[in-house]
Formats: C-alpha cells, structure tokens, sequence
C-alpha cells in the first residue's frame, strides 16, 4: 500500500456560478415607464409620471437597467424639445406634420426600448436625439 492510498481525498467542489443579473432582475417598473410614454399620445400627462419613475429608479439595478431609465429620461426631455419647437411651429402650419412626426417618434423609441427590456440589454443608440 502507498501513502497516497492512505491519505483521503477531498471531494472535487466546483466553484459557485456567479449570480446572473440579467434574469433575476425585475423590469417591470422599466416596462411601466414605457407603457406611460406611450400613453402620454392620448393623456397628456403620463409622460411626467414617467419621467419621476425614471429618476426615482435609476441607479438602482444593473448599469443595463439603469441605461433604460436613463433612455426613458431622454426621451421625455428631448420629446419635449420637439414639442415645444413643433407648437411653435404650428402657426406657420409646419408644425402639424412635425406633430405627426413626433408621435412617430416616440412609438419608434418605446418599441425599440421594449425590445431591448425583453431581451435584458441596453437599448441602442443611448445617446441619439432622433431614432
């Protein structure tokens, strides 16, 4: 008999995975944000609310997370820019498709934002002013 025989051997204990983020995280509250963007084309206001949510919640979750609210933020205040220049522009009647345009606009950036939620990742173009 060798001594190796003789000493006991440890069990082989793989390392812990590290914990996953992206899945155990909840969107729900990013999701709901969205959803008042959007629903500011026929109240008004929503997008406010929104806008608090956003800035309440940020840097809360993971930097992928964080980046939706951030998105979300810009979309209000950059929206909000178009609006303002659209509203003015009414009175020379080139702000009626500028409107129409806007809307486009923010449905384009919501669905893409959904997208990005879905699949646990920033959404693209963070730092774009249009699409």
């Amino acid at each position: 008999m060798s001594s190796s025989d003789l000493t006991p051997h440890e069990p082989q204990v793989e390392p812990p995975e590290p914990p996953n983020d992206r899945n155990d995280t909840d969107t729900t509250i990013a999701l709901i944000s969205y959803a008042l963007l959007l629903a500011n084309l026929f109240t008004g206001f929503t997008a406010l609310i929104s806008v608090v949510v956003a800035y309440i919640y940020r840097g809360k979750g993971p930097s992928w997370l964080d980046d939706h609210y951030r998105y979300q933020i810009r979309t209000f205040w950059i929206g909000l820019l178009y609006l303002c220049v659209a509203s003015l522009l009414i009175l020379i009647v080139v702000g009626v498709p500028l409107m129409l345009a806007l809307a486009v606009w923010l449905i384009v950036r919501c669905v893409k934002g959904f997208k990005a939620l879905q699949e646990r990742r920033s959404p693209d173009n963070l730092e774009s002013w249009l699409i």
